[in-house]
């Protein structure tokens, strides 16, 4: 006989927190994907704003926001989620975190996006795991929380009772993925569609950083380093970029490192990935002509440089970035 699953016994509610100073897009994330009506899925989540502090609260545009509820709800919350924080150096309310945790304690789970992860942190919820936020603030959550594995790279962080997420648009991410280990992909994607986004992302947020490669202070090296750019397309042993710099190869490797925190050859690397990814957005050349321009060798070596460094691949980048 075949057991069917059991029922649930009530819709889950989801609390998506909000403070003066929120950000719209964000808690909007929260609301587009938890707060609608959604008539096909009769059993859907109930849903409620709450405050953390009076209001009415101002709202990044210029808007104003009278929640209907409050920290008392989070006491009957079964998923809280922090949209966003002030500054990462703002201690949230004491109020706040001890409602938290409170809820966290008697099963809750608790999620963040972009610099609400901040919140957590401070609750202490964080210690010991892994977490991740926008990819201007990780540094910033590594500094402040030590005890907190950091992962920078990706888009959300599934901890079982704790998710963190990357920025902004990194929260739909989470969201479709809460969705998706509540009630299965077919419903996951039902709702991507509806929102017209893919239900899955590849790669993680290292294809959005702009990252400059590292360079020197010391006059002696600014010639080689446009010499070296001037002739990607080519093998560059490291003795000839010493010779350059007029310096031997061992006082070069000694000073190299100490002036820019980083080997010739993890330099050359990001120089031509950096140089790969210009190509890829501004010129319309495929992907061999891209790979000989920059001097990797092959398409495959590309690929697994960008695998490997920018979690996706030359031609999603491509789709992803051309014409921005």
């Amino acid at each position: 006989m075949k057991i069917l699953p059991a029922r649930r016994s009530r819709r889950p509610l989801v609390a998506a927190l909000v403070y003066d100073g929120i950000g719209t897009f964000e808690l909007g994330i929260v609301i587009e994907v938890f707060g609608l009506p959604r008539p096909e899925q009769p059993d859907w989540y109930r849903f409620l704003v709450c405050a953390i502090e009076p209001g009415p609260l101002r709202a990044v545009g210029g808007l104003t926001i009278a929640a209907p509820g409050g920290l008392a709800d989070l006491r009957r919350a079964d998923l809280i989620i922090v949209p966003g924080w002030r500054a990462a150096r703002e201690p949230p309310p004491a109020r706040l975190l001890d409602a938290i945790r409170a809820a966290h304690r008697r099963g809750a789970r608790v999620a963040s996006i972009c610099s609400g992860v901040f919140v957590l942190a401070a609750a202490g919820l964080l210690a010991g795991r892994r977490a991740t936020t926008h990819w201007r603030y990780t540094a910033a959550l590594a500094q402040q929380y030590p005890d907190i594995c950091v992962e920078p790279d990706v888009l959300y962080v599934d901890e079982g009772s704790i998710l963190t997420s990357a920025g902004s648009a990194a929260g739909l991410d989470l969201c479709l993925h809460i969705v998706r280990r509540d009630r299965g992909a077919r419903v996951a994607n039902q709702v991507a569609r509806r929102l017209v986004i893919p239900p899955h992302r590849e790669g993680g947020q290292k294809q959005f950083l702009d990252r400059p490669v590292p360079e020197a202070g010391e006059p002696a090296f600014a010639a080689m380093f446009d010499w070296a750019r001037a002739h990607l397309d080519r093998a560059i042993p490291v003795a000839t970029l010493a010779r350059r710099a007029h310096m031997s190869l061992r006082t070069f490797m000694r000073r190299f490192h100490a002036a820019t925190g980083t080997s010739p050859g993890r330099w050359l690397l990001l120089a031509r990935l950096a140089r790969a990814r210009e190509l890829l957005e501004t010129t319309a050349l495929d992907i061999e002509r891209v790979t000989a321009a920059c001097g990797f060798g092959s398409a495959d070596t590309l690929r697994h440089h960008f695998r490997r460094e920018l979690r996706t691949s030359p031609s999603r980048y491509r789709a992803t970035f051309r014409g921005r």
